[in-house]
Formats: C-alpha cells, sequence, structure tokens
C-alpha cells in the first residue's frame, strides 16, 4: 500500500537527527497516541517492554525501523513471532555501520599481528616480534555488508579469503565462499579469524573449545560481532595456553567484561568496548537509512534491510 505521506512516530526521545531524516524523506511525523503507519525506534535498549508497549498501542502500523544491525534482543523477546505483530514489516541497520565496523576489525588484526597489545604495556624494550598479514589467508564468518567491506580493506594485503556463510554464493574480494559445516577445514591455515556475523542460536558459542583447537599457534580471532559467539572459558584456557596467536575482541560474553576479568591481563587479548560504531559515527548512518526507508515506504517500494523473522536477522 503506497502512502504518499506516511504518518511516522519516533520513539523513545525523539531525537532530533531522527525526526530530521523522518521529515527529509517525505513523511510526517506524529506524537505518540495519534495513529501512525510506521514507527522508528531510537534506542539499543528496553525492546522487551517499551517496544512492545509502543506496538500495542500503534494497531495500524505497518512497518518498524530498528536502529540496530543485529537484532537477537527482539527476537529473544518475543516480538518477531507475537501474533499481533504479524503484519508488520521489520526493518534494521543491518548494512548501514558496515564501513566503521570492518575498519576497526581490520585495525584489531593489524594491532594484534603486530604485537601492540603487548608493546603498549611494555615497559622495556623487548625482542622484536610480528606477523605480515600480507598474502596470508584469512577465514571470515559471516556473509553480510561488514565482510563485503572487510574484503575491499583486506584486498591491498592480498590474502587469501574463506568467506563463511549460509548462502554459499561467491563474494567479490573473497577466494572461495563455504557453508558452516565446512567451517572447521578452513581455520588451521588462518592466520586471523574474523566474527562477522549475526547472532542467533545456531551461531552461539560457533567458536568453542574445539574450533580454537582448531586454529594455528600464531592465529588471532578478532570478533566484532557479538560476545556470545564465542566460549570466554574456552578463549581463556587457548590465550593461557598460548594455542592460539591471540585475540583482539570488541564485544565480549559478559558484557561489559567485568573488571578484573582474566581477559583484561592476558598479554595477548586486545579489548575494546563495543566501540567500532559509536553513536558519533552512526547516527548519520542510521539517518540515512531511515530517510531511505520512509522514501521507499511512501512509494510502496522495498524497504532496504529487512529482517527475516524466521532467521532472527
Amino acid at each position: 500500500m503506497v502512502s504518499p505521506s506516511p504518518r511516522v512516530l519516533v520513539v523513545p526521545g525523539r531525537p532530533r537527527f531522527a525526526l530530521d531524516a523522518v521529515r527529509q524523506g517525505g513523511g510526517v511525523v506524529v506524537e505518540a497516541g495519534e495513529p501512525a503507519d510506521a514507527l522508528v525506534w531510537t534506542t539499543w535498549w528496553d525492546v522487551a517492554r517499551g517496544l512492545g508497549e509502543a506496538l500495542a498501542a500503534q494497531p495500524d502500523v505497518r512497518w518498524v525501523q530498528l536502529p540496530m544491525a543485529g537484532v537477537e534482543k527482539v527476537g529473544e523477546v518475543g516480538l518477531f513471532s507475537d501474533p499481533s505483530f504479524s503484519h508488520i514489516t521489520w526493518t534494521c541497520a543491518k548494512g548501514s555501520y558496515a564501513e566503521p565496523v570492518a575498519e576497526h576489525a581490520l585495525c584489531l588484526a593489524l594491532a594484534g599481528l603486530r604485537q601492540l597489545p603487548v608493546r603498549a604495556r611494555a615497559t622495556s624494550w623487548g625482542k622484536p616480534a610480528a606477523v605480515s598479514l600480507y598474502d596470508a589467508r584469512v577465514t571470515i564468518l559471516g556473509g553480510g555488508g561488514i565482510t563485503r567491506v572487510l574484503l575491499d580493506l583486506l584486498a591491498p594485503f592480498r590474502v587469501r579469503a574463506t568467506v563463511v556463510r549460509r548462502s554459499p554464493g561467491p563474494l567479490s574480494g573473497a577466494d572461495r565462499t563455504v557453508s558452516p559445516e565446512q567451517l572447521h577445514a578452513h581455520l588451521p591455515d588462518a592466520l586471523v579469524v574474523f566474527l562477522a556475523l549475526a547472532l542467533t542460536p545456531a551461531t552461539t558459542h560457533i567458536i568453542s573449545e574445539v574450533e580454537l583447537k582448531l586454529m594455528g599457534r600464531q592465529s588471532w580471532l578478532v570478533n566484532v560481532a557479538r560476545g556470545r559467539h564465542v566460549d570466554t572459558a574456552a578463549l581463556v584456557s587457548a590465550l593461557e595456553d598460548a594455542s592460539i596467536g591471540g585475540a583482539a575482541l570488541d564485544v565480549t560474553d559478559p558484557e561489559p567484561l567485568p573488571d578484573g576479568h582474566s581477559l583484561w591481563s592476558m598479554p595477548n587479548c586486545l579489548i575494546t568496548p563495543h566501540s567500532a560504531d559509536t553513536e558519533e559515527m552512526t547516527r548519520p548512518l542510521l539517518a540515512g537509512r531511515i530517510r531511505e526507508n520512509v522514501e521507499r515506504f511512501a512509494a510502496g517500494l522495498p524497504l532496504v534491510g529487512q529482517v527475516d523473522p524466521l532467521a532472527g536477522y
């Protein structure tokens, strides 16, 4: 159904960037309590109660724009499977934040291979040590926007990249694309294993003791996806034993990682506080996604970043 001037409710907080994006897309911002055709949710939190209550109060809403790329929190509280919301088209920010996140993933990989975690903590000259990324093999879990940008960033390093994804179609810049069932065959020779995939029950602890034992002693694990992809206890053991080169983590399980956790003091571990895509970076990118989807919704065109409720991403 075409909505020439869709009525859009922006909640919670009604941030200026989201209001402006709706208007720039040709939408009309409505107040809480007024009928709305679409809802733009502006926070990563409060989906269990706040988002559910907002939707229950707006039976005419046919489209919901979420601000996050990974939508597991929405799925876990049952909103995707709620029959009351079965008519809703859900979109998220997947793909919008790909460039800063892929940039951060490359930064973490280079920092690990060049031993920057050790050198940043050093108080004496020490022994030179480093590994080059050039001409190395890498394995990337996930085949979405982050992986596509990461492959472009890795191209100057002449890496031979294997992408592990559910859809086996080829990706530009990847030597090969394989299914998750083939993951184990592509861990032993990977200098870097990147995690850039959606969190679902099937991908929880996709890196466990088994996978870590398959990685090489120089291999670095780089996680810019979700902390629960990795079995933290198994990772701690692998780092303590130096059975892998190290881990560079923008996300952890638990998150935030508690003060005093053993990962903080490990010389072969680098942690950044979920800062691959800070609010300063994501706000203009999310505004662009909102603006484009309002335009598409008004024109009756397919929306960008649609969520598959059954797949969970």
